[in-house]
């Protein structure tokens, strides 16, 4: 009979405690630990996941991690990295197929968890617009541009080819900040009014602008009212223009 592996019987006990009671009944260290072993299913995970998680402070953290800074914890190699890279990958193809054709208005929170997980922990700035039909329906999602660790550069046209090539109706757009900060800048907020106008042109409506940073929430320019004035500020510009 083969050699049991070291450390088998703690790792089939944290199995079975999640499939018998599911992830919450595992701490972070031990989700960790799992994920460690799939890339090195020979090795003590343990001291290499209790060492990422004091480094980054949390799970969401260590998973946002380069591969540079999750090199330098002791027993984590090119293998127990690429576990936790392709289980990012998992999770972001199976949040971004979950709201597609899933109408905005009542899955709202979940394009907010996409967009979190596909946007948080990255070190430059990312905008994204997600494309609705006229019943708000998701039809698409897709980076438009990538900037800098604190500069990014919408070009509208690009937006509104993108959302005309799709038959878009609608649209929610989003930025992170790197820095973690949810705060709108004025130059956020000046950019949804420029958006929103040229959207409103072209008989698109800009239903809102998220900012991803740091946690599990998003800022929602629509949830803060600035939309609503965004809105009025631009039909009192058209209505001079006319």
């Amino acid at each position: 009979m083969a050699d049991k592996l070291p450390g088998e019987g703690h790792r089939q006990r944290l199995r079975d405690r999640f499939q018998e009671k599911g992830i919450e009944s595992l701490t972070d260290t031990e989700v960790i630990e799992l994920l460690l072993t799939f890339g090195t299913p020979r090795s003590n995970c343990r001291p290499a996941a209790e060492e990422a998680l004091e480094r980054f402070k949390s799970l969401p953290e260590v998973l946002d991690a380069p591969p540079a800074a999750l090199e330098k914890i002791k027993g984590m190699g090119p293998k127990n990295i690429f576990a936790i890279q392709f289980v990012q990958g998992v999770a972001r193809r199976y949040l971004r197929q979950r709201i597609e054709k899933k109408s905005y208005i009542t899955s709202s929170k979940e394009v907010a968890d996409y967009l979190i997980h596909a946007l948080r922990g990255l070190r430059r700035e990312v905008f994204m617009a997600v494309y609705l039909d006229a019943s708000h329906a998701v039809l698409d999602s897709e980076i438009l541009s990538e900037g800098t660790i604190n500069v990014n550069t919408v070009y509208p046209r690009e937006l509104l080819k993108a959302a005309l090539a799709r038959n878009a109706s609608a649209l929610v757009i989003a930025h992170n900040h790197p820095s973690g900060s949810r705060e709108p800048s004025a130059q956020d907020e000046q950019l949804t009014r420029t958006l929103f106008l040229l959207c409103s042109f072209m008989n698109i409506n800009l239903l809102d602008h998220l900012i991803i940073g740091a946690g599990e929430t998003v800022y929602s320019f629509a949830d803060h009212g600035l939309m609503t004035a965004v809105r009025n500020d631009c039909a009192a510009l058209r209505s001079r223009l006319a």
